[in-house]
């Protein structure tokens, strides 16, 4: 079993989205021995452009050496998403919507043909039977409520690829004088999953 584990964060250490999403991958893994791939957004990705677009619609015994340097990254990305069994994801809101390098993500992984295809009824996903998690985390922007645009549609976009068991760890409004316990809510569900999947003693973060 491989475990994709992906940080959204600009914030090293003291980011409350990364501690969370790389505990809960830790201790999964621990649960079964289960591989970790790491994926750190904001160190790895470019944009997507109208060369890197281009470049991944040539097939790949086809394109050119720049053309496989354009979309080598997206490549990568998509085999990830692939051989994962399980995705967990660190995503902070910022300015009430998701971090740009998780919009560039989405946007690379997102190819017809192989993450999804277009079918007469509309698209189908072809990720299924993949297991996803979300530790979504804000500053004061309340997940699931009408000005968080950010786990909607991080939601929304995993169930366009096929991945639709998708369940998240919340801390949301970290500035408020709660914050501190919903940083300690957040562990305990991540304590709950981890035993659900096999764990007798947690691991203590």
């Amino acid at each position: 079993m491989t475990i994709l584990l992906i940080n959204s964060s600009i914030r090293g250490d003291d980011s409350v989205s990364r501690t969370l999403s790389n505990k809960l991958a830790e201790q999964l893994s621990q649960s079964h021995g289960d591989h970790v791939l790491v994926r750190n957004l904001p160190e790895d990705l470019h944009f997507v452009s109208e060369q890197s677009f281009a470049a991944v619609q040539v097939p790949k015994d086809e394109r050119s050496e720049q053309e496989e340097q354009l979309a080598s990254l997206a490549d990568t990305l998509i085999d990830e998403l692939i051989q994962a069994d399980t995705i967990v994801i660190g995503a902070p809101i910022y300015n009430f919507g998701p971090p740009a390098a998780l919009k560039a993500w989405a946007d690379l992984v997102a190819r017809a043909g192989t993450t999804f295809k277009y079918t007469e009824t509309g698209p189908v996903g072809l990720l299924e039977g993949k297991k996803a998690y979300i530790a979504a985390v804000s500053g004061g922007t309340p997940v699931g409520g009408p000005m968080d645009f950010m786990s909607g549609w991080l939601q929304f976009f995993l169930g366009f690829l096929g991945i639709k068991d998708v369940e998240l760890i919340i801390a949301d409004g970290m500035m408020s004088g709660d914050g501190p316990k919903k940083i300690e809510l957040a562990h305990q569900k991540i304590e709950s999953i981890a035993q659900q999947h096999g764990r007798t003693e947690p691991t203590v973060a």
